[in-house]
């Protein structure tokens, strides 16, 4: 069972450097066997920004701070690209193999191959069910969960509703993390229904967390509810903003609360607009940096303690884990993420935004 969550300054992992090879995230070339070299693999640039706009960058100024030689690949949500990226990543020499999972399934047989190559592997973000990885680290995706159903019912109790309608749209059913998140969620949303405070409406997983599904489910949702919808759960802020677009067409914006996760630039301005009622911030440098200090020290050889672990009720084995703590982020505190660095004042406080940014302090 998992053993505490901790900060990233409780984790006491060893800054690595000193390696002698330069990174190289194109894909091309390689380097001998006997050279570390570390291959990450990211799932794609559709469901979230982050992947690319922070995930790849904090991992990479991580592996060029430490001279380590790195490919970073994204296989934009396509399983035997997945694959193909893994087996290429192995045949060039990579002796540390990060991923990303697509599902379950896909991970599995990727980190079963790298296994059996002596390739060691690190799950980053999500866990892999059944597989083989010396690390997982990611944040508390309960916990996460938990903050977005918390916010859901502080946002509907500040518009004084009564007996809400509540809509849940679910990340990907075979994402693990999804299916932590919305144990979190549930846990404090099924008291509220139990307790006929709310209402539960309806209840849907969305396919791949693809955001352009998600519309066409919330606008058939709507229809199912004819309209009555009062709060949305929506499980990240993509999914978050097809809602919005279908309550704007409504013009419901601004009046249902809507949920979401992930502190985008898009997510951020949501809320500003007071059109989405809060998002978690996942503050992703940690964890990549985290990732990162881990797969340096298995590429050189050295096999770092981890702080708690994780239990994978498919393989039955406690996994090694870092576990970081998201924080809730509300109109109140969008200037968090700023101060930050996650994102900027320039691209957040655009012409249309600007005046809400200096509203909290961020003019």
């Amino acid at each position: 069972m998992r053993r505490g969550i901790l900060t990233i300054a409780a984790v006491g992992l060893l800054t690595t450097g000193g390696l002698a090879a330069c990174g190289d995230d194109s894909g091309d070339g390689g380097g001998s066997t006997a050279e570390p070299m570390i291959g990450v693999i990211l799932p794609d640039s559709a469901s979230s920004v982050r992947w690319e706009t922070a995930d790849r960058k904090y991992l990479e100024e991580a592996f060029k701070a430490a001279g380590v030689k790195y490919k970073i690949q994204n296989a934009q949500g396509d399983k035997a690209q997945f694959q193909t990226l893994a087996d290429q990543m192995m045949t060039e020499g990579v002796n540390v193999l990060m991923i990303v999972n697509l599902d379950s399934g896909t991970g599995k047989a990727v980190l079963d191959k790298a296994k059996s190559q002596g390739v060691l592997t690190i799950d980053y973000d999500r866990l892999t069910l059944g597989g083989s990885a010396e690390y997982y680290v990611s944040f508390d995706n309960e916990a996460v969960g938990k903050l977005q159903g918390e916010g859901l019912v502080k946002c509907l109790t500040d518009k004084g509703a009564k007996n809400p309608v509540v809509a849940e749209l679910n990340g990907s059913e075979t994402d693990n993390n999804a299916t932590l998140f919305k144990n979190g969620y549930d846990s404090i949303l099924q008291p509220k229904y139990d307790a006929k405070e709310y209402v539960k409406g309806p209840d849907q997983w969305v396919p791949a967390w693809d955001n352009t599904q998600a519309g066409t489910i919330f606008e058939q949702m709507m229809t199912q509810q004819n309209g009555k919808i009062d709060g949305v759960l929506a499980a990240n802020d993509g999914l978050g903003n097809a809602v919005i677009s279908v309550l704007k067409r409504n013009k419901l914006n601004g009046k249902v609360p809507v949920t979401g996760q992930d502190a985008s630039v898009q997510g951020l301005q949501n809320i500003l607009a007071g059109d989405q009622c809060m998002t978690v911030y996942k503050a992703v440098k940690k964890e990549a940096d985290a990732a990162a200090e881990l797969a340096i020290a298995l590429a050189k050889g050295e096999k770092k303690s981890a702080p708690t672990t994780v239990k994978d009720p498919e393989g039955n084995r406690d996994v090694p884990s870092v576990l970081l703590e998201p924080k809730a982020i509300y109109k109140e505190n969008v200037k968090d993420v700023v101060d930050d660095g996650y994102v900027s004042k320039a691209e957040l406080c655009t012409g249309a935004f600007a005046a809400a940014c200096a509203e909290v302090g961020l003019g």
